[in-house]
């Protein structure tokens, strides 16, 4: 059997743009992007996925990927890559605001780690929100969905040297911005709690300023923190639940732009 150049060309951009644009949302979701997970698993867990799921997908265009409309159609996979890895990206990151508003209000804020999904310091009850949702997101399954969430945009999003349209981009934009409120949302019983306690203990400091308000208060409002805690740990799979609902409801909209 004799294969022309232009079958050659679309034969390798089955295997080749898949595993572009999921190694690049791959590098942005948290689950796979930790630093505990090194570049050389993910660029082999991508290239295992690309082999399994590139026959269940249509032949792309022949497009040569030394060509100008190449280096333009791999623009298009690592922004559309990126994209979709975003949006998981703030999933979590909704998870780590909530931890920040709950922590101010416990007078833990200033005991921080280092987060094992980014790296970065943050304090330990972002860190018990982010270690629940990890565990919670692979109990889901949600490793699977993205593999099926980056499948399925082949079909609405094809290779090609057209980008994300603006209005898809502006979505993702405001996705980015609900999660302040997202997190706010989480985390508001147990603020509102904490803020009353915090606010009868600022009543007792003017009604007896002998009284060390710091050593009575700290030991209550952290006591009151994690009992808060505990009735409110059972509640972040719904909250996750939702927020993935949201997510790739967003990801489905997602569009080209139009010539």
């Amino acid at each position: 059997m004799v294969f022309s150049y232009q079958e050659f060309l679309q034969y390798l951009g089955l295997y080749f743009w898949p595993f572009v644009r999921l190694g690049a949302a791959m590098a942005m979701i948290p689950v796979f992007a930790m630093p505990a997970v090194p570049v050389r698993t993910r660029l082999l867990l991508a290239l295992f996925i690309t082999v399994a799921v590139a026959p269940q997908l249509s032949l792309p265009p022949p497009i040569d990927p030394f060509s100008a409309e190449g280096v333009l159609t791999l623009m298009q996979q690592v922004v559309i890559g990126l994209a979709m890895g975003l949006v998981f990206l703030i999933i979590f990151q909704a998870f780590v605001v909530g931890g920040h508003f709950v922590s101010m209000g416990m007078g833990l804020a200033f005991a921080s780690m280092a987060d094992p999904t980014s790296g970065l310091n943050s304090p330990v009850v972002s860190q018990f929100f982010t270690i629940i949702a990890t565990l919670l997101f692979l109990a889901l399954n949600g490793h699977l969905l993205v593999i099926q969430i980056v499948v399925d945009s082949f079909r609405l999003m094809p290779p090609g040297a057209h980008m994300l349209s603006h209005d898809s981009l502006w979505q993702l934009v405001k996705f980015g911005a609900w999660m302040f409120s997202a997190g706010v949302l989480m985390t508001l019983p147990v603020v509102t709690t904490l803020l009353l306690v915090n606010f009868a203990f600022g009543i007792m400091s003017r009604a007896a300023p002998a009284m060390n308000i710091f050593a009575v208060g700290f030991p209550i409002t952290l006591l009151t923190g994690l009992v808060l805690l505990s009735f409110m740990s059972p509640f972040l799979l719904e909250h996750l639940r939702t927020l993935i609902e949201q997510g790739v409801e967003l990801i489905r909209t997602f569009h080209l732009e139009t010539a």
